[in-house]
Formats: structure tokens, C-alpha cells, sequence
């Protein structure tokens, strides 16, 4: 544990003189980097300087219980803070996803159940856009394909922190466990004799890769179309060919982009999405533990393949990964979806604990 500690005070010292200096302040992205890191840190070094701190108050109390018994009991008391100190640190240095401090480009594909579904993905949209209020990010909708009824056959927001968010708490961190299939149980409103009809929608969430260079585009290695973005129903909703759309040629990967009128804001936003799909096929090459976490995420959106089940009769939400059920769906659809959340988190660190203790 020392050992790691360690390295974490280096890094936080050499961060700090990066941040003193002035030529840093003239470069937005770098700072921003930085100083997310920096956040990320501050919180270990603290807990270091505590547990430190508590060790050096049990060796003088250890100094006056040998001289006199009646300090035995204080030095019972400091010994138990500087456990809880030891203990805040363990779970501090847990390996973190290096990802964490990133904000996030969300997805939603309609799935089984065709307008139920796309009526579905559009509740789902509304969550994740309630959510972000609520936590101060700032969420945009980047592109979406409506359904007749109003739904979203696909969508994609970018959800950003607002601020240098503290450890856990940016979009990534929060939202990476939302990757996966979502089933809802519900009478639909096409449905005329009030059956309950089951469909899905798909959730995947990507890293946002906020800095161009981190992911770089090779020109020759992009297949870029233009076209006519339409609307529900095949009508035209705009007489030029604005929407964009970008093969990349290596990976076969496919962006479409037609909310913008501009033809070269699609296309900026299309290569933003694309980074995020690269930036993510790369982590899961290059590391097999992250990958086992992004295999949960959908692929094909199949409602076999559910992680949580929204029942609107039963008002009741049921997460089959940690077991939460909530029995307030329309609050969380609302926008309270954090303690759905923390459920998924905590399971997460559990089990890091739990592989930490058999290493």
C-alpha cells in the first residue's frame, strides 16, 4: 500500500507545479486535464495525510500508556481512528477505472416492441437528460431519429460535468453501469384491451474523448456521405444535404449525424462519436478487465439480454445485476436514478475489494 501511495504523492507533486505554471492556463484542454486529475487526487492524498496523522497520535499514546495506564483507554480510541483511516485509504487506492474522470456520450436504440420501444428509449432519454440536471452536468442531445408516435428510434447525448468533478462523481463513473438492455412492462398506448406488453430498449455509454489528439483520424482511413436529413415518415425536414454520415474504413464503424442544419456541425459531431467508439474499442483491446465490464453493454439490443426492468403497473424497478427494486419508477424516470445508481457502484467496489483480498 506504501508503495502506491507513493507514486500517487509524486504524481500530485508534479501536478501541482504543472498547474503553477502560467504556459498550462494558455492550453484549455491540458488544464482541463489536469486539473481533473488533480481532483481525482486530492481526495487519496488527503486520506493519506489523516491516516499518517492517526499513526502518529497512536506512538504518543502508545508513549503515555507505557508511562502511565491511565492512558490506555485514549490509546484504544486512536487506534481505532487510525483503522478507520487505514481502512478509507484501502478503498481509496483501489484500481480505478482510467475513465472515471471522463464526461460520457450516451446512446439509446429502440428495440424489441417497435413503437413501444421507440416511445420507451424516448423515457429513457428524458431520465438521463432529468438526471443530469439534477446533478448539475450538462447534457445535450446530439443526434436523434424519432419514431411516428414521438418516440426516438435512436438517440445520443453528451453529458458533461460541470466543474472538475471529486473521485466518482463525473458522468463516466456514474453512468458506465446504465450500459446494457432495459426492459419495461406496460400497457402501451396503441394497445386498445389494456394488455401488458413487454419491449426493450439498448443503453451503451462511451467514454467522451474531449481531446482530438487522444484519438487521432486518419483522412484517408474515413469514408465520408452526405445526405437529406428526414423526419418521421420519410419527409424531408431539410432542403440541403446536411446530414452526414462517416464510415471508418479499419473498423467498419458507421456515424450518422442530421440534427444540425450545418453540414460541417454533423460533421464535427459525427467524428466526436466516432472518437468515443474508437477511444472505447481501444481500452477494450488493450485491457482485458475493462473489457469483461464493457461485454455487459448492448450489442444487439435483445430483451433476453436485460439488466433492469422498469413495471409501470407495479410502479416497481428492479435491477438484475445488484438486486435494487425501487417502488418509486416514476420519481427515477423523473430524474432520481441515484440511488439505482450507487447500488451498482457499490457492487462494483465490493467485488474490487473482494478480488483485492484473494490477490
Amino acid at each position: 500500500m506504501l508503495e502506491s501511495v507513493q507514486l500517487l504523492l509524486a504524481e500530485f507533486a508534479d501536478l501541482e507545479r504543472q498547474l503553477a505554471d502560467p504556459e498550462v492556463h494558455g492550453d484549455p484542454v491540458r488544464l482541463r486535464r489536469l486539473n481533473k486529475r488533480y481532483a481525482a487526487l486530492s481526495p487519496t492524498v488527503a486520506a493519506y495525510r489523516e491516516w499518517e496523522a492517526a499513526r502518529g497520535d497512536v506512538a504518543a499514546a502508545e508513549e503515555l500508556a507505557a508511562e502511565d495506564p491511565a492512558f490506555a483507554e485514549e490509546l484504544a480510541g486512536q487506534r481505532a481512528r487510525e483503522d478507520e483511516a487505514a481502512e478509507r485509504l484501502r478503498r481509496l487506492l483501489l484500481p480505478r477505472d482510467p475513465d472515471d474522470d471522463r464526461d460520457v456520450i450516451l446512446e439509446v436504440k429502440a428495440g424489441e416492441g417497435g413503437a413501444e420501444s421507440a416511445l420507451f428509449a424516448a423515457d429513457l432519454v428524458r431520465m438521463y437528460l432529468r438526471y443530469s440536471e439534477r446533478r448539475g452536468w450538462r447534457a445535450e442531445l446530439l443526434d436523434a431519429t424519432e419514431s411516428d408516435l414521438g418516440g426516438y428510434k435512436d438517440a445520443r447525448l453528451a453529458i458533461q460535468a460541470g466543474g472538475t468533478p471529486g473521485p466518482g462523481e463525473a458522468p463516466w463513473a456514474r453512468l458506465k453501469y446504465e450500459g446494457g438492455v432495459h426492459r419495461v412492462q406496460r400497457v402501451p398506448v396503441t394497445e386498445s384491451q389494456g394488455r401488458i406488453h413487454t419491449s426493450a430498449a439498448g443503453v451503451l455509454v462511451m467514454p467522451d474523448v474531449d481531446d482530438p489528439a487522444e484519438v487521432e483520424l486518419d483522412p484517408h482511413d474515413l469514408k465520408v456521405d452526405v445526405f437529406r436529413s428526414s423526419g418521421p415518415g420519410g419527409q424531408s425536414v431539410n432542403t440541403t444535404d446536411s446530414a452526414v454520415r462517416i464510415t471508418h474504413l479499419p473498423t467498419g464503424l458507421v456515424v450518422s449525424c442530421q440534427n444540425e442544419k450545418s453540414q460541417l456541425q454533423n460533421k464535427e459531431t459525427a467524428l466526436r462519436v466516432l472518437r468515443a467508439r474508437l477511444h472505447q474499442l481501444r481500452v477494450e483491446a488493450a485491457e482485458a478487465e475493462a473489457s469483461a465490464q464493457r461485454r455487459s453493454q448492448v450489442r444487439t439490443v435483445d430483451r433476453s439480454e436485460r439488466i433492469r426492468t422498469y413495471n409501470f403497473p407495479e410502479n416497481r424497478l428492479a435491477d438484475h445485476r445488484t438486486g435494487f427494486k425501487a417502488y418509486n419508477l416514476d420519481q427515477v424516470l423523473a430524474g432520481d436514478l441515484d440511488p439505482v445508481v450507487q447500488s451498482a457502484v457499490d457492487a462494483d467496489e465490493a467485488a474490487r475489494l473482494a478480488a483485492l483480498g484473494d490477490a
